[in-house]
């Protein structure tokens, strides 16, 4: 591994040596605003403080590092987050929400809920029942993620496939690209087998 700063999340208070950096970065709507210490050596640390999502780095970081380690410290902090969320009533809220968000409230799922038989898939839907399921390994996962599978299993509730209109429902959601590149991540690390047919394995069925 390189001798880059090791991650980790950290509540601290700040101690810039430097006038901290704010960027329009975030998690959602949060602001990321980053902070360069002379005092830090190796360490990357972030923190949530109300809206905002602080990040701090050391001083000599280079504007490229910079801009790595805030997206990976989002993710981190988002995964936690997402650990202590969503049972499967809050999936079910949290489907009507998206539903009313990013596709005018016209998907309707009549359940919602995580299983543990789908490891090759991220998500699947039935769309005469109205069915979405997750797999159990989308949980610890940035919660943009989840909400992106959650968005996609939506849109094959009014369109079957992945023809051109449903790619163009999927284009309302801001973060597809972003979460496309993760679960590709999730898979390029060995963390999901290739089937022979199977295409990538990164897209919900």
């Amino acid at each position: 591994m390189p001798a880059d700063p090791s991650p980790r999340t950290a509540p601290s208070p700040p101690s810039p040596s430097s006038p901290p950096s704010p960027q329009n970065r975030g998690s959602g709507t949060s602001a990321v605003e980053v902070r360069r210490s002379s005092r830090r050596r190796r360490t990357v640390s972030a923190y949530r403080e109300g809206d905002r999502t602080i990040v701090l780095i050391p001083a000599r970081m280079s504007e490229a590092e910079e801009q790595r380690w805030v997206g990976v410290m989002l993710d981190k902090l988002a995964a936690q987050e997402s650990k202590r969320m969503l049972g499967d009533t809050e999936l079910v809220a949290r489907a009507e929400w998206l539903s009313e968000q990013y596709l005018g409230g016209r998907a309707r799922p009549a359940s919602v809920r995580w299983v543990t038989n789908q490891n090759t898939r991220w998500g699947s839907c039935t769309p005469a029942e109205g069915s979405i399921r997750l797999s159990h390994r989308l949980k610890g996962m940035p919660e943009y993620v989840v909400d992106y599978v959650l968005v996609h299993e939506l849109a094959h509730l009014l369109v079957p496939g992945h023809g051109r209109r449903f790619w163009e429902l999927l284009e309302a959601y801001p973060r597809t690209e972003r979460a496309r590149g993760y679960l590709e991540g999730v898979v390029a690390a060995g963390r999901l087998p290739h089937l022979p047919g199977a295409g990538t394995g990164t897209e919900p069925d």
